[in-house]
């Protein structure tokens, strides 16, 4: 099927992309031991003393001093910015120790280097009004019905945008990787009548999506019914308002589609939107046959036949077969048969298209496990021209989507919304080589060939932590390795301190996790390491606030690596990063989107 003629919004060049990528990594790359550093080595290691010159509460001050980039630094933001400037941020930190010296300057160079201001993002509503074209967007439920506050807002935003790709490629296949609960997957195949697939690895989702479909469709429908008692009110009260001759006839098509509506409550593959007008089927075929000449009257006949048949195949475009009648003989007269033969013509049509519709309007939850080198023709046997979407995909599950998207010919299109940095695959984090697995990052060419590696702590970076809870484990590391001489340990204390009462309890707590011995440990030993440490717990604080700060920076990095990994690729149409979500909602609120060249098959 051919794209429509609109275009697209302007995407960031290939050229553009990478140069704000080699920005961004040289600002990172700076602040990388900053940014790798464990907290819970914090006193252990004297990180405060190897990393940071202010004193913490000069840092503190200085980032809550720190608002908007309204700085003369500012003034050539984007792509277009001089290359000076990058210099001056890099002397946020000493060229020699390492450490950071300006933190004014670093947190304006955060900023700096943030998606929106390097200019490489595309406006959502730009992306939105291009695809929408002369179409009008579907009229339906919202999700927050269903959903909590945040799911309802990522869902909305997300599955208008699926669906306006769908329809920009001509496709009515969705395959949705990760899609846990089935939320997006139900929402796409109920509010836009999609045919989706729901990949996920955990068959305890997969059963949940199944159920939890099942009762989303029976809410969606009493929705629908609330709505259909609406229209059938309004097409009375037009009655009453406007009686012609005519009027019971038309009163008999109206209650005869409203009831075969109704059918549509013992049907789970259909969902009836609220497309039907304002105006009622009584008013759409009234005759004032009062005041008109006979010439008035043929011409205002055809005139709202005309419009009669535009709004009942409205309508009868998301209704199933079986809602549909065929007028007979027995609803005109003989002088109107040639007009009501095209009528039914035109239903006859609108029959298969209605099949097509009820037949594509299905949500598939499916259990697999996806790589880079899944086989979707394994694993969806009737496998056609269709686009991958991902909402929060974990880990290397957003990049694999990405590779199997520019892999596959069948696949036109994706949107990717990633999360879970800190579980993604590093090939230069470890020195063991392994040439044939598939990492999560680098994905482009140009930080492959740099060797780049974030590490697991700098994408743990926006995990803000209570700083209580952070202070509560460096003083447990301190006593781990003092008391016991353990510096490594490949067990976790995990989420200990939301269920301890005080130190001493979480200390107890957290040695039997890691499975050490603690009746050699007297409270009052527990509680002499935090009074000793506790003077220093604004040191914690502050070390921790300059890693969320830099936490954006590493998420730009990996979105730029992803974006240019894509504009690598020659069947490449159309690629850019969108910021879907509100941020303060869901933080993780960037897409990356995709669409191929029309001639790949």
């Amino acid at each position: 099927m051919s794209r429509p003629s609109r275009a697209l919004p302007a995407q960031p060049a290939p050229a553009a992309a990478a140069r704000a990528l080699r920005r961004a990594a040289r600002f990172v790359r700076r602040a990388l031991p900053l940014c790798r550093a464990h907290t819970v080595e914090f006193f252990t290691r004297g990180l405060w003393q190897r990393l940071v010159a202010p004193r913490p509460d000069a840092v503190l001050e200085a980032l809550r001093a720190a608002g908007p980039l309204a700085h003369p630094l500012a003034a050539g933001s984007g792509a277009a910015a001089a290359p000076c400037d990058d210099d001056i941020f890099s002397s946020a930190f000493c060229e020699n120790s390492e450490k950071l010296v300006n933190v004014h300057l670093f947190a304006l160079a955060a900023k700096y280097y943030s998606l929106s201001n390097l200019g490489v993002c595309t406006p959502l509503e730009d992306v939105l009004e291009a695809l929408k074209g002369d179409s009008e967007g579907a009229i339906g439920i919202k999700p927050d019905e269903f959903m909590n506050n945040k799911k309802s807002h990522e869902v909305q935003v997300m599955s208008e945008l699926v669906d306006g790709i769908a329809n920009y490629c001509g496709i009515k296949q969705v395959i949705d990787i990760g899609s846990g609960k089935g939320y997006l997957s139900s929402f796409l195949s109920m509010q836009y009548n999609l045919k989706v697939y729901g990949i996920d690895c955990s068959s305890s989702n997969t059963n949940g999506a199944h159920e939890r479909n099942r009762k989303l469709k029976k809410h969606w429908r009493a929705y629908q019914s609330r709505g259909k008692e609406s229209l059938k009110s309004q097409s009375l009260e037009m009655a009453n308002d406007r009686p012609v001759e005519n009027e019971i006839n038309c009163r008999t098509i109206s209650e005869e589609l409203l009831h075969n509506a109704n059918s549509l409550q013992n049907q789970d593959q259909v969902i009836i939107q609220d497309l039907v007008p304002s105006c009622g089927f009584t008013e759409m075929a009234t005759l004032e046959t009062n005041t008109e000449t006979e010439a008035d009257l043929v011409t205002e006949t055809q005139s709202h036949e005309t419009k009669l048949s535009e709004e009942v195949l409205a309508i009868l475009n998301v209704l199933p077969v079986d809602a549909i009648e065929d007028f007979s003989s027995s609803h005109c007269n003989c002088g109107e048969l040639c007009e009501e033969e095209k009528v039914q013509r035109k239903m006859t049509s609108l029959k298969t298209k209605a099949r097509k519709s009820s037949e594509s309007n299905l949500y598939f939850p499916l259990t697999s496990c996806i790589t880079a080198e899944t086989e979707l023709n394994d694993i969806i046997t009737d496998l056609e021209d269709c686009m991958m979407v991902g909402l929060h995909t974990c880990g290397d599950l957003a990049a694999n989507t990405l590779r199997i998207f520019t892999a596959k010919p069948e696949i036109k299109a994706v949107c990717s919304v990633g999360c879970c940095y800190h579980l993604l695959s590093e090939q230069f984090e470890n020195q063991e080589e392994c040439h044939d697995q598939v990492w999560g990052f680098p994905m482009c060419q140009y930080l492959k060939n740099k060797g780049w590696c974030c590490g697991r702590n700098a994408r743990m970076s926006a995990c803000l932590l209570p700083t209580e809870s952070l202070f509560y484990r460096a003083v447990l590391q301190v006593i781990v390795e003092e008391i016991y001489g353990v510096t490594k340990s490949d067990r976790h204390v995990g989420k200990t301190f939301s269920k301890s009462s005080s130190f001493v309890d979480y200390v107890r707590r957290s040695l039997k996790k890691l499975e050490l011995d603690d009746s050699k440990l007297p409270d009052s030993c527990i509680m002499d390491y935090y009074e000793k440490y506790k003077h220093r717990m604004n040191e914690l604080e502050a070390f921790n606030m300059l890693k969320v700060v830099l936490a954006p920076c590493i998420e730009v990095l990996i979105l730029l690596d992803r974006l240019c990994y894509l504009k690598e690729q020659e069947n490449i149409a159309w690629s850019g990063l969108v910021k879907l979500f509100d941020p303060v909602k869901s933080p993780r609120c960037y897409a990356v989107i995709a669409l191929k060249n029309q001639s790949c098959s």
